[in-house]
């Protein structure tokens, strides 16, 4: 099935918060503020909320009676944020890379963005990236040329750390610039983040990992199978809570709950957001902004 333009998500979408169930609350608070320079926004008996400025980025959600996801499961592969500078990007790299309970699990040009990635202490994977010009993106037939080639993150640190962006960096701007998820198949993804929800795809790579996104973006969401292959519904376990999407109106949303109600997705709707989960019972939050 192919939607309508009006049926598309609304080009003015933005990734939000992203909630995390954790074991340790301690520990989990202390990785994002020391690593990657988080502020705590708000605190109360269930979590705690960190970002920059007055964007909270991640909710930390206590639930110490929760089990790891078992290998091979759906759910997150990794939430990544998004940096407005080369400078800022790699003094938030630093701080991560230093920090004895974070591990750097690799770095990559991707053509329309460069890329750091870590595991926080419980096993929920992290991307740190800057995006280079959207004018300097090639698109071909709809998609977006993205590769994976060699990063050197010590020549990258080198080039583009600054003093400045060191003593900076706890109110340098951050955003979640998208959401990467493990999935039980591409296909199955497809048919509900491009044919219910109403994302473009933006490029997929055969039928390990799907890109989407709305407004010509590289991908707001991306869903693979290289840990995931054949996952079922996933269990209530650590690590992904909740996606938060925001989009401009109620209308909006009220034709993505048609669109769920005719595809029989279950799913609440409250008239300023609507609650539902994918297929692997990945939950999804879609609010105004």
């Amino acid at each position: 099935m192919t939607l309508l333009k009006e049926d598309k998500l609304s080009a003015e979408l933005q990734m939000n918060a992203v909630q995390l169930k954790v074991g340790d609350m301690k520990v989990m608070s202390a990785y994002y503020q020391k690593a990657l320079g988080l502020e705590i926004l708000g605190e109360n008996a269930q979590g705690t909320r960190l970002g920059r400025g007055t964007q909270t980025l991640v909710n930390l959600t206590s639930a110490p009676g929760l089990q790891v996801p078992a290998p091979g499961e759906a759910g997150l592969f990794h939430t990544a944020l998004l940096f407005d500078t080369k400078a800022d990007l790699s003094a938030t790299v630093l701080s991560a890379a230093q920090f004895d309970q974070s591990r750097f699990v690799g770095s990559s040009d991707h053509l329309v963005s460069e890329a750091f990635y870590f595991t926080d202490p419980e096993g929920n994977g992290i991307e740190l990236y800057w995006d280079r010009p959207r004018d300097s993106w090639t698109w071909t037939n709809g998609e977006v040329a993205m590769d994976t080639k060699y990063l050197d993150p010590n020549a990258y640190l080198n080039e583009n750390l600054s003093e400045q962006a060191i003593a900076g960096q706890r109110t340098a701007q951050a955003e979640i610039g998208h959401v990467h998820l493990q999935v039980g198949d591409v296909n199955t993804a497809r048919s509900f983040y491009v044919n219910t929800l109403g994302f473009d795809q933006t490029t997929a790579l055969g039928n390990q990992a799907l890109f989407v996104s709305a407004g010509g973006y590289h991908h707001h969401m991306a869903m693979n199978v290289w840990n995931s292959r054949g996952a079922g519904p996933r269990k209530d376990t650590l690590g992904l809570g909740e996606v938060l999407i925001n989009v401009p109106t109620e209308d909006e949303i009220g034709k993505l709950a048609e669109r769920l109600n005719f595809a029989k997705v279950e799913n609440h709707h409250t008239g300023a957001e609507l609650r539902f989960m994918d297929p692997w019972n990945n939950q999804l939050r879609v609010a105004v902004n």
